[in-house]
């Protein structure tokens, strides 16, 4: 039987030529003075020297480099989550380590620029115009043929919006003829005022007057004549009323490839995703004394899943006459349920500092003092 090495005692962090596998924090001031203050903690919590521990200072090293890394993995992981909205599209190229990540709309903002596109408020997306030649009495054009085959080689178009409208109800205003049967005209014969142009009104009326007599026009306009209007079925575009004349007709459209393209930047420096947000290895010098206890403690249960490992390759050790079974089941045990705990502890110790709980504590604390601030009796003053 092979003989098992054992801890010494005491250990030397800087005699120790690779102490930790990835050496992470090995130039870490701090971390060189605790590596060895942790590993005689963790002899020590693990039974030393009232009993052997199969561990050298490496293990314990390795341990603690282990403790660090989670540590850092839950909290920068908690922060990418909590400021991906805002770090999604940001620069690359700049250290976020122990930097205060001031939210915004941005992404928002981005999201919102798709609806602007198809409400044609905005967007993303460009609105391009197009015409086609309008020939008398012709109804149906197709704008594939006219526009798109042309203009547009390869693409499909949509069309946004169509200039066919009837001539706006204010320049008819003072039409005598729009008959909006407002009787006008004869009110100014009463006045003597028949002989004066029609195109000048003499007569002082309040601004609802001018809006029922546009609404007036627009109504008998729909009503009795033949409307402006036109169906679009894909690109089949047919125009009421009937063209009288030829004409040029504008629209706006938007390139189908444009729109559902849905990379809008090709440079390779920005975050995309939770993979290149530039974090880097955790400062350990900068982690403060709560963070640090929770590196403690869960550095003395990798230790202790180490523990077992070692003792569970000899599950029973032969001394003179008999044999001595260990403990390595119940110290696997212990190791994996400290690890779980902790983790949970760590999870809920970020949620609870989340922007989002924040403000419901702000908001409570805001309730419970109006609360309290109600039952405090009012005075009453005597004039």
């Amino acid at each position: 039987m092979a003989t098992i090495t054992i801890w010494p005692g005491s250990s030397s962090f800087a005699d120790t030529t690779n102490p930790t596998p990835f050496g992470f924090y090995d130039s870490d001031t701090e971390f060189q003075t605790n590596a060895d203050k942790v590993s005689t903690w963790c002899a020590q919590r693990l039974g030393y020297p009232i009993v052997d521990i199969e561990l050298q200072a490496v293990n314990f090293y390795t341990a603690f480099e282990e403790a660090i890394t989670t540590y850092a993995q839950y909290v920068y992981q908690y922060e990418i989550i909590e400021n991906m909205g805002t770090l999604d599209g940001a620069p690359n190229d700049n250290d976020l380590n122990n930097q205060y990540i001031q939210p915004n709309l941005g992404n928002i903002i981005a999201i919102a620029e798709g609806y602007g596109t198809e409400a044609g408020t905005g967007g993303n997306v460009d609105y391009k115009s197009g015409s086609i030649a309008v020939s008398a009495s012709q109804q149906i054009y197709n704008l594939d043929d006219l526009w798109t085959s042309v203009k547009e080689p390869g693409s499909n178009i949509e069309i946004k919006r169509i200039y066919h409208y009837a001539p706006p109800a204010i320049v008819r205003y003072f039409d005598p003829y729009a008959g909006t049967g407002t009787g006008i005209q004869s009110l100014m014969e009463t006045f003597g005022f028949g002989n004066y142009s029609p195109g000048v009104n003499f007569m002082l009326m309040p601004t609802y007057y001018d809006a029922l007599k546009i609404q007036a026009i627009e109504f008998n306009d729909q009503i009795r004549k033949s409307a402006y209007s036109f169906e679009l079925t894909g690109n089949r575009l047919k125009l009421f009323p009937r063209p009288v004349r030829n004409e040029t007709l504008y629209f706006d459209y938007v390139v189908k490839e444009d729109r559902n393209n849905p990379v809008r930047n090709t440079s390779t420096n920005i975050i995309t995703d939770v993979s290149n947000v530039p974090y880097t290895n955790i400062s350990y010098e900068t982690i403060n004394a709560p963070g640090r206890n929770w590196i403690f403690r869960y550095t003395l249960a990798v230790s202790k899943e180490m523990l077992a490992s070692v003792r569970g390759k000899y599950s029973t050790v032969p001394i003179p006459g008999a044999e001595v079974t260990t403990n390595a089941s119940e110290l696997r045990s212990e190791a994996s349920a400290e690890k779980t705990a902790l983790i949970d502890e760590l999870k809920l110790m970020l949620e609870e500092s989340s922007r989002s709980k924040y403000m419901e504590r702000e908001a409570q604390i805001a309730q419970n003092t109006q609360d309290t601030l109600t039952k405090v009796p009012y005075p009453i003053y005597i004039y």
